[in-house]
């Protein structure tokens, strides 16, 4: 599939794009950031503005051989556990590049707040650089390095971790470890964190604030497996008691909206739910649901047809089905932007949430489990379901203990986590995230197609780790082992 690229005036103003292979950029032909206010244009292109969604959605235990469908090698190779040689939006050399794109706009912005004569009055556009830094590294760490273990992370490979402008074209870099890597974006995060002043932005959610700072390093910390500090991270996140008060309203308000009401809201700014959104160039919204491998039947009764409060997911309620087995429930809505004013063509940009009280709330129950506070993370978890049960009853719908231990059997501990664990793959189906946990907790993914071939991705399967793009071998970066 043909794809148009397309850079925003901005990043071309400052040069700092070029051919958009890793790191391969021409560093000198950017203009002079005077003034604060051009610190802060130039942060705006220091999010990645490529996403995840197509290749982890793909790989994950969320889609089926539907035999029939579309082809786009961002899901088709995923979905065999291949690497994908697809290389532009939407795959993961186009995320990697977005990444680190976005960590040159950061360094570039650190570099004339450095400089600056005046380095206090750009306090904030240094904490949100700093932010940005620490977050693409992260998702690159996540996605191209080994899953963080404390055992393991000071020998298995990173990524670059980069801090400096680039003063040459195909600068060489080297993978130090992931535990590095992890030293280094703790250290931006909480040298940035304090910083950010959210007065400055005219769009609060479209940068780190200091809701969405604080729900990054509760995930990080909950990456990190150090539980206490992603629960303190957490709670900083809720203003009150009432939690209820900042999640997406899926058996009250979603209820009443239609699907094109819906795809608006969902990823809108003023949705109290988005801590952070970013704009990214992606064909994901117009092809998920009608892809060959995707959510099918099966595979939307597996994970939405029932759960341990014995009432039914409102989500059930706003999906639709768009021909044959083509599942979708609106959430990620494609705005198509034409090249030119009389062009055919042009590009699909999609509003993507990069974090959610809902995510922050998951976060902060999983802490409590291994905190072994699970009265807490129990109250917390009947606090989500009493906004995604539809006709909610707490006379009957009320999680328990024992309920839990009845529906999934194990422990205390091990039913709670099988309950958040559900509540979450079907609050961020069709968003790429359940591959995340599937990563941290080491879960075997098991495909089938429809004549009958059957591929196993085992925990600790290499290819469980994204392939380096080949064309970061031309800065010196080794590839990860096949």
């Amino acid at each position: 599939m043909q794809r148009t690229l397309s850079y925003t005036a901005f990043i071309l103003l400052f040069g700092i794009t070029g051919c958009k292979k890793f790191l391969g950029k021409n560093p000198d032909n950017r203009a002079a950031l005077e003034s604060p206010e051009q610190v802060s244009q130039l942060l705006a292109t220091a999010y990645p503005q490529s996403n995840y969604m197509a290749f982890t959605e793909s790989i994950s235990d969320n889609v089926n051989d539907k035999g029939a469908g579309g082809q786009d090698l961002t899901t088709v190779q995923p979905y065999f556990f291949k690497d994908v040689t697809e290389n532009s939006q939407d795959s993961p050399e186009g995320y990697w590049n977005a990444c680190y794109s976005a960590i040159s706009a950061a360094n570039q912005a650190l570099e004339s707040c450095f400089k600056a004569p005046d380095t206090a009055n750009y306090s904030s556009q240094k904490g949100e650089a700093l932010l940005c830094r620490a977050y693409a590294h992260f998702m690159l760490v996540t996605l191209f390095a080994k899953t963080y273990d404390p055992n393991s992370a000071k020998t298995d490979l990173g990524i670059p971790y980069v801090l400096t402008p680039e003063k040459v074209v195909f600068q060489k870099y080297t993978r130090k470890t992931v535990s590095y890597v992890y030293e280094m974006i703790e250290k931006d995060l909480l040298a940035g964190l304090p910083l950010l002043d959210d007065t400055r932005y005219t769009v609060p959610r479209y940068h780190f604030t200091k809701a969405a700072a604080n729900a990054f390093a509760a995930r990080f910390y909950l990456y990190k497996q150090e539980y206490a500090k992603s629960l303190s991270y957490a709670n900083a996140v809720f203003p009150g008691s009432n939690v209820t008060a900042i999640l997406r309203p899926w058996n009250s308000t979603y209820l009443t909206l239609t699907y094109n009401e819906l795809w608006a809201r969902y990823a809108k700014a003023s949705e109290p739910a988005n801590l952070l959104l970013v704009e990214t160039a992606s064909w994901w919204a117009r092809n998920y649901f009608s892809e060959r491998y995707a959510m099918d039947a099966n595979k939307k009764a597996e994970i939405l047809s029932s759960n341990v409060t014995g009432g039914t997911y409102a989500f059930t309620r706003q999906s639709y089905t768009l021909g044959t087995n083509n599942y979708m429930i609106p959430k990620i809505n494609e705005y198509f932007v034409r090249v030119s004013v009389n062009a055919t063509i042009g590009v699909g940009y999609v509003m993507v949430p990069l974090f959610t009280t809902e995510e922050v709330l998951f976060n902060r129950i999983e802490a409590n489990i291994y905190l072994n506070n699970i009265p807490a993370a129990v109250q917390d978890l009947n606090d989500y379901a009493s906004t995604r049960i539809f006709n909610y009853d707490p006379a009957s719908n009320t999680i328990t203990t024992s309920k839990m231990q009845n529906y999934y059997g194990g422990d205390e501990r091990q039913a709670t986590l099988a309950t958040l664990l559900d509540f979450k793959r079907a609050e961020f189906v069709q968003e790429g995230m359940r591959w995340f946990d599937l990563l941290r907790y080491n879960l075997p993914v098991t495909h089938t197609t429809t004549d009958g071939q059957k591929m196993v991705l085992e925990a600790n399967d290499k290819r469980r780790v994204f392939q380096i793009p080949e064309s970061a071998k031309l800065s010196g970066v080794e590839l990860n082992p096949r």
